[in-house]
């Protein structure tokens, strides 16, 4: 046997000799407890020899003898062997599997699977034999666990308000152990997620989860296993298993060995209660009577339902064991009939549709409590389900399961949303009885008049004294028509209310007669159309605006559509000069609304010269065009003085910036001499001219031109060109390719392509460019092309 390591104490010393001594103390204890474990499981083994072979202890003791020298193992595994065929109950269940494992391992592993069945029956020898859960602790890690691996164990006992109480630990300091003495509900730990999940919680490395648990700070990277300890269907708590390193996964034997460990916990907690002095409320355990008692003090039909387990000790369904006197059965039976059955016998499709017995059995093995409002509670009578919507309530109370429903009345819930509707609909009800003058406003009723639920509703004979004095006449004719032609009818008038206030309202009343067609009741409505009223005045008030708005801009486009017309006419006379063929197009906006600013001139001045010039003036509509016509006149009067185009556009710019509210403008000028065939022109911010010269086109080099009436005062450029025979020159504006899609440059180069595939007639080529226009602005476009003979 080793010797105890002492740290360098001389054992010949006197403490070497002390702590030698309290080793060897310490072993002679251990081995005295294992002996005595040994001989209990022997004990218990004799005994059942004499109960299966009818015969004395002495007797029974000299079999036992004889049987384990046969097998040829040690009298405690033997003992252990009849223990497990005598119970056949979940312990032997695992140590059988243990004893399969063993002829397909290797003999070393063959005795330490053949040992797990010694210790599982220590185990639970060791357990049943104790006074308290923390003895049961600590037998488990020293008789099961540690073999295993583990180094520490928690048992928690579940509260029913879904706490956890440390009900036994073992390897835990008792600091920890203290500070983690009592874990409130919807805490989430590891030991909650074992009892919410039936297989339980096997954990790699609790550092991965994050999750908060007894014993983290100690072994921070190892393995934990939470398996939920229950029996019969009802979970009692959890067994929380510590292991120092990363847990591997486990083979189905030792996932088994820890769930028969869980249900020996289970036994333990069924009694347990907290320690005197617990600062939280102790579990209460009321007996059947209590529960029956409480049942039938409620205002709500009320089950008390117990546990009814098969041969198996496994729950299987809930036994009816007392209904109240508030009973209503879906299936309207009398609850004799209910008192006493299985529940699903009593109600067969609670298993399904409603989830009820799966609700039930939840709240039985967990005790948290559940609630759920507008369940279906389904009855199945003869072949005939009838269901009912319920509100439910489910709680455990010790061992029985407390169910409560209310079923939902469906008048009333009707007429619930009829008061939600008054209320929204700004409705109040009515009822007025003629014979003996009692009159019934419902609340809704008496706040659309103004007046405390405490005061005497206003009859209808009356209501004339409560209208604007201007809607008598429309009163009058709805009481005639309900009272003296006992007809239905409405009325629109104004509520005049005591506060001062004058409310819009609709009454509509039906009158109720007797068999002798007598007139008995008139039942009606009054509903509150203020809102209403005051949104149809300002929607009148704005379609009139709309609609002299829309005629006043009508008036000013057809002005401005008449104005563009007579100073410039789609079709104009050609212009005859000797030597030069002139043409004109102008194409007006489709809409009135986009008639614009273009214009063009093309006129012979007296100096002979030919004055060709177009230009866009921004915006749209009158005044646009009455500074398009200031601008052309302008133009054509400032041409006579002999000046050249880039002078003429300077004045121009003073006209535009000074003279007709700045308002600005593009334009390109130019003058011809018939006599040289050259074109002087300038630029004021528009395209260049498009010059076509045998079989190409191109625009004429740029000058520099800022547009109209942008500065007071601004130098033009001018350019000169000399033109050949069959030249054809076109100025225009942006209305001619201007798109919403693309840029200028590349409107400007299909215009190009365009013009040099065109005929060589100069009515054809501005004929085929308006036709093949591609703009999609809508704009009016103007066109002044000449060609020289």
């Amino acid at each position: 046997m080793p010797r105890a390591d002492l740290g360098g104490v001389s054992p010949a010393s006197p403490v070497g000799r002390l702590a030698a001594t309290v080793e060897r103390l310490s072993r002679e204890v251990r081995a005295a407890q294992a002996e005595a474990e040994g001989r209990a499981l022997i004990e218990l083994a004799k005994g059942i020899l004499v109960e299966r072979l009818q015969c004395g202890p002495a007797q029974a003791a000299r079999q036992l003898a004889e049987l384990t020298e046969q097998a040829g193992i040690t009298p405690l595994e033997f003992a252990v062997e009849v223990i497990n065929q005598a119970a056949r109950d979940r312990m032997s269940e695992v140590t059988d599997a243990f004893l399969a494992a063993t002829k397909a391992a290797e003999e070393a592993e063959a005795a330490e699977l053949e040992s797990a069945a010694v210790r599982l029956r220590a185990a639970e020898s060791g357990a049943l034999a104790a006074n308290d859960t923390q003895a049961v602790a600590d037998s488990l890690l020293e008789q099961a666990l540690r073999p295993l691996g583990a180094v520490a164990v928690a048992i928690w006992a579940a509260g029913s308000d879904g706490s956890l109480t440390l009900a036994g630990s073992a390897g835990f300091s008792p600091a920890e152990a203290a500070r983690w003495h009592y874990v409130p509900p919807d805490v989430a730990t590891v030991a909650r997620r074992g009892l919410t999940e039936r297989a339980g919680q096997w954990i790699t490395s609790l550092e991965s989860t994050g999750l908060p648990s007894i014993g983290r700070h100690l072994h921070p990277e190892g393995g934990r296993a939470a398996v939920p300890a229950g029996t019969g269907g009802r979970l009692h708590g959890v067994l929380e298993i510590v292991w120092p390193t990363p847990l591997e996964p486990q083979p189905p034997q030792i996932v088994r060995q820890v769930e028969a460990l869980a249900e020996l916990c289970a036994h333990t907690l069924e009694s347990y209660t907290l320690p005197p002095g617990a600062s939280h409320e102790p579990r209460i355990l009321p007996d059947a009577a209590e529960l029956m008692d409480l049942a039938d003090g409620l205002h709500d039909p009320a089950l008390v339902l117990v546990p009814h387990l098969d041969a198996g000790g496994n729950l299987v369904d809930f036994r009816i064991q007392h209904v109240n006197n508030r009973f209503l059965d879906p299936a309207g039976r009398p609850r004799a009939v209910v008192n006493g059955a299985l529940l699903l016998e009593a109600f067969p499709m609670a298993a399904g549709d409603s989830e009820l017995f799966q609700s039930v059995e939840r709240v039985y093995a967990t005790g948290e409590p559940f609630r759920a409002q507008r369940m279906q509670l389904t009855a199945l009578v003869g072949q005939v389900p009838l269901s009912a919507v319920a509100d439910i309530s489910i709680s455990r109370h010790g061992a029985g399961v407390l169910l409560i429903w209310r079923i939902e009345d469906e008048t009333a819930r009707l007429a619930s949303l009829l008061q939600h509707a008054q209320r929204l609909g700004r409705i109040g009800g009515f009822e007025e009885n003629l014979l003996t003058g009692e009159i019934t406003w419902n609340g809704q009723l008496f706040d659309l008049y103004g007046r405390p639920q405490s005061s005497t509703p206003v009859p209808l004979e009356e209501l004339p004294a409560h209208a604007h004095p201007d809607d008598a006449a429309t009163i009058r004719r709805f009481l005639r028509t309900l009272l003296h032609h006992r007809r239905p009818a409405s009325a629109a008038f104004r509520l005049q209310r005591p506060d001062g206030v004058t409310r819009h309202i609709r009454v509509v009343a039906e009158p109720v007669l007797d068999t002798d067609d007598r007139l008995l009741v008139i039942r009606g409505a009054y509903q509150d159309i203020s809102a209403q009223h005051w949104t149809e005045v300002a929607l009148a008030a704005t379609r009139d605006q709309l609609a002299h708005t829309e005629q006043h801009a009508t008036e000013r486009d057809r002005l401005a559509l008449q104005l563009q017309h007579a100073i410039m006419p789609p079709t104009q006379a050609p212009l005859q000069v000797p030597g030069l063929s002139v043409a004109v197009r102008y194409r007006p906006a489709e809409a009135e609304q986009l008639v614009g600013g273009d214009w063009y001139d093309a006129v012979v001045l007296p100096s002979r010269m030919v004055l060709l010039c177009v230009g866009d003036v921004a915006g749209h509509g009158i005044e646009a065009a009455t500074s398009m016509v200031v601008l052309r006149n302008a133009l054509r009067g400032l041409a006579v003085t002999g000046a050249g185009p880039g002078q003429l556009l300077s004045w121009l710019n003073i006209v535009a910036h000074h003279l007709t509210g700045a308002v600005t403008a593009t334009a390109v000028c130019a003058l011809y001499d018939p006599e040289r065939r050259t074109l002087r022109w300038a630029r004021a911010g528009h395209l260049p001219p498009v010059l076509v010269r045998d079989a190409g086109a191109a625009p004429l080099p740029l000058v520099k031109g800022l547009l109209l009436g942008a500065l007071p005062e601004v130098v033009y450029e001018e350019a000169e060109v000399q033109l050949s025979t069959q030249d054809i020159l076109l100025m225009y504006t942006d209305g001619l390719i201007e798109r919403r899609d693309r840029s200028v440059e590349e409107s400007l180069t299909h215009l190009l392509t365009t013009v040099a595939t065109a005929p060589s007639g100069l009515d054809q080529q501005l004929d085929r460019l308006l036709t093949h226009s591609r703009s999609d602005t809508d704009d009016d476009t103007c066109i002044v092309g000449i060609q020289v003979g």
